[in-house]
């Protein structure tokens, strides 16, 4: 019997677009692998390069697409946006970028209402809310990248801070996916084994992780190696229904009382999307932290038409 076939639309072909595609390629997670792009030719260009080096690896199709082929995907990863101009708010580039997504949106919903919206394009968080109410869709199937990233640097720095393998170090970054994000201190552990840390080294730790991107864009003009590994991440627990806990960001209801916003939090991933949110137990401190963070993107999203 033959196996369905499965299919990976990239929408944005920017940096973080097509390292992801590229990504998603080599460790061959998809069947079918579409990138659509305003830029046509860019995408095209990206299809030819990639179909180049298929006699190296697997019998992935790959292919620059208009929004009809999002028809039968099983994941379309949204990264399109715009970039910020120089003297602009954050909010007036969340607005110009809830246009691009509103357009975007209406074009994929023609198409597809079954599969999985992955949403990478920042601010992620109001990006992947502002979806959610556009699309109508259970809130599973509409999945924002998160704070895996920050949690992957977060563990990372640990790792390097006690020179032990990052895979083996266990703390999370929740919230948003940005400024106001926090770190679970009270949780981090190495095989159920607090951390060896001084208040000193957690704070120089936390600031490297949450201000990773802006050092990277400064001395490179932007991030997509790790997103993308992030963003593959998620794909892989979808397609192979893996039940993971992955740092994604997902509707939240009354988690420790916060409500009716997205944020990146520990939730359960598998073929149907976020299949359960975990509730962590944290600290009083923590909690008041969280609440700041979504009160904060909660402020932003009054800014738009939701």
């Amino acid at each position: 019997m033959e196996k369905n076939k499965t299919k990976i639309v990239v929408i944005g072909v920017g940096a973080v677009g097509a390292t992801t595609a590229y990504t998603l390629l080599l460790r061959e997670r998809a069947d079918e692998l579409v990138l659509i792009d305003a830029n046509k030719n860019k995408a095209v260009g990206d299809a030819i390069d990639m179909n180049h080096g298929l006699p190296f690896l697997g019998k992935t199709k790959v292919w620059a697409g208009d929004y009809e082929d999002c028809r039968g995907a099983d994941i379309i990863v949204i990264t399109a946006g715009a970039a910020q101009r120089q003297g602009e708010t954050r909010i007036d580039l969340l607005k110009r970028n809830v246009g691009i997504f509103e357009s975007i949106m209406t074009e994929v919903l023609k198409y597809n209402q079954d599969g999985i919206i992955l949403i990478a394009s920042n601010p992620v968080d109001i990006m992947s809310y502002f979806s959610w109410k556009k699309s109508q869709w259970p809130v599973e199937r509409i999945i924002g990248s998160g704070t895996l990233l920050d949690s992957a640097r977060f563990r990372y720095l640990i790792g390097e801070e006690l020179d032990i393998d990052p895979r083996s170090v266990h703390a999370h970054i929740i919230g948003e996916h940005g400024d106001s994000e926090l770190p679970l201190w009270s949780l981090a552990n190495i095989a159920g084994t607090r951390l060896k840390l001084s208040d000193e080294q957690k704070e120089q730790i936390f600031l490297n992780t949450r201000d990773a991107a802006y050092e990277i864009i400064q001395a490179k003009g932007a991030t997509y190696y790790a997103i993308a590994l992030a963003l593959d991440r998620i794909c892989t627990a979808i397609l192979r229904d893996e039940g993971a806990v992955l740092n994604v960001s997902t509707l939240l209801k009354d988690y420790h009382g916060v409500s009716d916003v997205y944020l990146g939090v520990p939730c359960i991933v598998d073929r149907n999307g976020v299949r359960e949110v975990l509730e962590l137990e944290i600290t009083e401190e923590e909690k008041t932290l969280l609440h700041r963070s979504a009160d904060k993107l909660k402020g932003l999203i009054q800014t738009i038409d939701v």
